[in-house]
């Protein structure tokens, strides 16, 4: 069984990707339509997956893994490039949802309380 990776490990593995190359990381404003690009791309794949636009015979096969991991790479890189640890970033919106959100959503544990 291979050893899971964590967050910071693929900020380091994309940091040691990027800076074999003179140009280095794109500015934020071209991460930001790279994003864009991958999520378009990502939702294209949903579609044909899921909607009701099937792919033509003559497009390429790609998967919904695929996109994601592609949109991943490109949030990983704008968070390096910024300096952000996005463990952290990651930490900091789960505890929001735990302290922000925490009644907003109908719990599995509470289905059936009030039908008696």
């Amino acid at each position: 069984m291979s050893e899971q990776k964590t967050l910071d490990h693929f900020q380091k593995e994309v940091d040691a990707y990027i800076g074999q190359f003179k140009e280095g990381y794109f500015s934020p404003l071209a991460l930001t339509a790279r994003l864009t690009e991958e999520l378009g791309e990502l939702a294209r794949e949903i579609n044909h997956y899921y909607g009701e636009k099937k792919k033509k015979p003559t497009e390429a096969e790609k998967t919904v893994q695929e996109e994601l991991g592609d949109l991943l790479f490109v949030v990983i890189c704008m968070a390096n490039s910024l300096h952000i640890d996005l463990g952290q970033a990651l930490t900091t919106v789960l505890d929001k949802f735990q302290t922000r959100d925490k009644d907003r959503w109908t719990r599995k544990t509470d289905e059936g309380k009030n039908e008696r």
